[in-house]
């Protein structure tokens, strides 16, 4: 059957949102070329979006072309602000950004292991509403939080982990309590999959996997385009999986014994310290994040490029294959990208080396690639998912000025 009117409108109206979205500010000759609508049509859902307070004119498309179809049209990004919190064991890294995802605010609250849980709440949630204060006076719609542990695939709540702070749960309720915009949690590995696969070293692939090196370690899987959480939520919970090379298996409470026993941070340095190589500070080499002890060592190792650096990274890179070769038997993903703060540091050094053993030890070929990112990825993917959540509810067609529905 064919669209009624009402519907037809909405349709129109929510895809020339996502073009103007994407790749906007566009002028109505060009929204007309990109849809197939015809210029009548194209004229109506540009008027019905400028009355709903989700477009305007922006600009114009050059001196040379007046009229309508010369004006430029964009989305009203500072309609409402978003925010985006990259949760880790001793500090909360903030952003707050406009619907386009332009930063407006950033803030880093270090926070240490003998601060007392509601003490440690207390100054993070402060420290979101002052940064969303600095970023100016539009209301806070959609917050996504990226913090390490479990999210309930039901409930979406952050769910406490041996070895994790409490504060990570309290901070999260909080927030939801505390704050009227919609507040939405998810695993740090998962989101910076997302961030990778939008923004950085898989854009290319709906399927990959993301490995995450950093303090910690952990995986994401991203089949056809989607995340896959698994049952629990647990899906690429990667360091407790049991490998050769240590001295115990892991519990079901601690993953010592697993492949983060090889290649945490701790364990890395452990094994650059035995090849002469300190993690000290690198030289400068004009990059604003230096992130873990083991990245540095990395770090280190590269720019020596001696027997003992080569070495070094060789160690690591059969450790690394030997987690990765177990995640490419069963998913097969052709992809494997090496993210967070290690992964950026090693580069494509690390992961051709990893490629390397990785073809030695499976008959499934796998691409390995460094991540782009770094420790960024976190907060870029909790931006997305907080843009994608203000983007359902503002943009729908018929979204009022305030988010609900005209």
């Amino acid at each position: 059957m064919p669209a009624s009117p009402s519907t037809a409108r909405a349709i129109n109206d929510r895809l020339a949102l996502r073009l103007l979205q994407q790749d906007g500010p566009l002028t109505a000759t060009q929204l007309k070329t990109l849809t197939g609508l015809s210029r009548p049509t194209v004229a109506d859902l540009v008027e019905r979006l400028q009355d709903a307070g989700l477009v305007r004119v922006v600009g114009e498309s050059g001196a040379d072309r007046r009229g309508p179809n010369a004006r430029l049209y964009g989305i009203v990004a500072d309609r409402a602000h978003l925010a985006a919190l990259d949760v880790r064991t001793d500090s909360v890294a903030v952003v707050v950004a406009d619907l386009l995802g332009a930063t407006l605010a950033e803030a880093t609250l270090p926070i240490g292991g003998d601060t007392h849980t509601r003490r440690a709440v207390e100054r993070a949630v402060e420290t979101v509403e002052r940064t969303a204060r600095t970023a100016g006076p539009a209301p806070l719609h959609s917050v996504g939080i990226g913090a390490p542990g479990l999210i309930d695939p039901v409930s979406g709540e952050l769910r406490g982990t041996a070895g994790l702070p409490a504060w990570h749960v309290a901070l999260v309720k909080e927030l939801q309590r505390r704050l009227s915009a919609t507040v939405l949690v998810e695993n740090e590995t998962n989101l910076a999959a997302v961030a990778e696969h939008r923004t950085g070293a898989a854009q290319d692939r709906d399927t990959f996997v993301l490995l995450w090196l950093g303090h910690g370690i952990g995986a994401a899987v991203m089949l056809d385009g989607k995340l896959r959480r698994g049952a629990s939520g647990g899906a690429g919970e990667i360091g407790f999986l049991p490998v050769p090379g240590t001295s115990k298996v892991p519990s079901s409470v601690n993953c010592d014994g697993g492949f983060h026993s090889l290649v945490g941070s701790a364990a890395v340095c452990e094994l650059a310290a035995g090849y002469g190589i300190a993690a000290g500070p690198p030289e400068s080499d004009g990059s604003p994040e230096q992130g873990p002890a083991a990245a540095l060592a990395v770090r280190a190792a590269l720019r020596a490029g001696d027997a003992d650096g080569e070495a070094f990274l060789a160690a690591l890179a059969d450790r690394l294959a030997l987690g990765a070769a177990s995640v490419v038997s069963v998913l097969d993903p052709g992809c494997l990208v090496l993210a967070g703060e290690v992964g950026r540091a090693g580069g494509d050094a690390l992961a051709a080396l990893v490629e390397e053993r990785l073809a030695r030890m499976s008959p499934l070929r796998t691409e390995v690639r460094a991540g782009t990112l770094g420790g960024g990825a976190v907060l870029r993917g909790a931006l997305f998912a907080a843009r994608d959540a203000a983007q359902d509810a503002l943009f729908a067609p018929g979204a009022g000025a305030d988010g609900g529905h005209l």
